[in-house]
């Protein structure tokens, strides 16, 4: 495997692992999720700030959060 896709690879693996977990009773108990700032929208406004240098950019990509840090992972900087 080569080692551009490893980081894709882990971060795809944690992904799933957070959608399945041991239940108890053979169904899911529904989880509220608050609002706040997540894992995601604060790795894509450091990855966008570290490509890009704007603060516009890293605004935007951080509505984006997951999206743009695949994004980043796959398409190597100019």
């Amino acid at each position: 495997m080569k080692k551009k896709y490893l980081p894709f690879l882990l971060v795809f693996l944690l992904f799933i692992s957070g959608c399945y977990g041991p239940n108890d009773g053979g169904y899911f108990v529904p989880v509220y999720v608050g609002p706040g700032i997540g894992l995601g929208t604060i790795i894509a406004v450091v990855v966008s700030w570290s490509r890009n240098k704007s603060i516009l950019w890293a605004i935007i990509h951080g509505f984006l959060g997951w999206l743009y840090v695949i994004y980043a992972l796959l398409v190597p900087k100019k």
